[in-house]
């Protein structure tokens, strides 16, 4: 009899990816919230392989686990980062250099 594959194995791997687009787009948050889920359902996935390990084979859901623990640990410190910047007001700052920059290079 060939094995099946892990429901949710799919979905953990493209969680795993948009983790980390989200992570670089929404400042963390959005990276967070989609690894968070990923390992979720990889919990899941591994809940019911154990349960029935003749009938299901883990493929490649250990590496997209992987991943999703990479892509919280590294959303988590851009998160932290974000709030600290706008905690202390630094984000604005740095938005005037970034500004200035441009009228420069615009005026070049």
């Amino acid at each position: 009899m060939e094995k099946q594959k892990l429901p949710n194995e799919q979905a953990v791997m493209i969680l795993g990816l948009l983790s980390f687009v989200g992570c670089c787009c929404t400042s963390g948050a959005l990276g967070v919230i989609l690894s968070g889920i990923g390992i979720y359902l990889a919990g899941k996935a591994e809940k019911i392989y154990t349960e029935n390990p003749e009938q299901y084979s883990l493929g490649s859901l250990e590496t997209w686990k992987i991943v999703n623990f990479v892509s919280l640990g590294l959303s988590v410190c851009v998160l932290i980062y974000a709030i600290y910047m706008k905690v202390t007001g630094k984000d604005v700052e740095q938005q005037e250099q970034l500004m200035e920059m441009l009228k420069r290079f615009q005026s070049k």
